[in-house]
């Protein structure tokens, strides 16, 4: 069984990629999703979203880095692939998936499952660009505003040359309200050769084997489950209900993504804010720590609360 940290914009930055796989046991994660428009960008744009390429495509406790590109044009796709295969990017993988309205006016993301053909002109594009033994694959969702091309779309990604496929079961127009439909992933697991691997709605052990069971899938992307719980991947794989890591622990967790490198205070405290107050969810202590951390603005505020705080 594989578990796959996804990538989440605004979420799954370096900072949390670090943290979490400082921890857990995933067998790669991906990068928040790169826009490629009309040009090969620049070293340092890769370097700001995947710092991880100068230690060799590697979090710094040794987890694989794929880089997610987005975009709709097929010789720009493959351009800035190669370019990211060249700073060490150890796989590609394709966004089709993103529901934000912005990506999607602009023609990128979840609307390109709409017209299977572009986006196995897109999957071919790259996977013809990068060597061979780079990996490549795609994200997708359901469809967009209904299913409609759901299987035509896994068939084109799968034609095109891609290495696997994931899917988060929803559509577009279904956002991340709940439930995730894992049992439409079926039909695919049943139609496709290429690995498929399941997303969506995974927050606990028991959601894992669920959704193995009804998707066919053997290999889970774990999103917002594996950040609100950073024992997730611990718990699936040890196959329990029951939290492994004890409150001290998470507390040095928090330290490290506060005090880890290249930190700063700008927009860090913040980010912080945002993990916590979704660890409430999984940790009465997170909750009774966000009230008193929640109008606190700066670092030297904050970090005594952990280092001293009775929980």
């Amino acid at each position: 069984m594989k578990l796959i940290l996804a990538p989440m914009e605004g979420l799954t930055d370096p900072i949390m990629r670090d943290v979490l796989t400082h921890v857990g046991h995933f067998d790669w994660c991906v990068t928040e999703f790169i826009r490629v428009t009309d040009t090969v960008l620049p070293d340092h744009v890769y370097y700001s979203y995947c710092p991880e390429l100068q230690n060799g495509g590697r979090t710094a406790a040794g987890t694989p880095v794929h880089v997610q590109l987005l975009g709709n044009h097929p010789e720009m796709l493959a351009a800035n692939a190669m370019k990211a295969v060249a700073l060490g990017a150890p796989a590609i993988d394709l966004n089709f998936g993103c529901p934000a309205k912005t990506v999607n006016r602009h023609r990128g993301g979840s609307v390109l499952l709409d017209e299977p053909d572009i986006v196995h002109l897109l999957v071919k594009a790259v996977r013809d660009a990068v060597p061979e033994h780079i990996p490549v694959s795609a994200k997708m969702r359901l469809g967009y505003l209904d299913e409609n091309h759901s299987l035509e779309n896994a068939h084109a990604i799968e034609d095109a040359g891609a290495n696997w496929l994931t899917v988060h079961a929803r559509t577009k127009a279904d956002g991340y309200t709940p439930p995730a439909y894992w049992h439409k992933i079926h039909p695919m697991t049943q139609a496709l050769k290429i690995n498929i691997i399941a997303n969506g709605e995974i927050w606990n052990n028991a959601d894992a084997r669920q959704c193995q069971r009804e998707s066919g899938c053997q290999d889970l992307m774990l999103g917002r489950g594996a950040v609100t719980t950073p024992d997730l991947t611990a718990c699936i794989r040890q196959n329990t209900d029951h939290a492994l890591f004890s409150w001290p622990e998470l507390v040095d967790l928090q330290i490290r993504f506060l005090n880890g490198p290249a930190r700063t205070e700008i927009g860090i405290t913040g980010r912080y804010k945002q993990w916590l107050g979704m660890m409430t969810r999984a940790y009465p202590e997170a909750g009774q720590l966000w009230n008193e951390i929640k109008r606190l603005k700066k670092l030297d505020e904050i970090l005594p609360k952990l280092t001293t705080s009775p929980l």
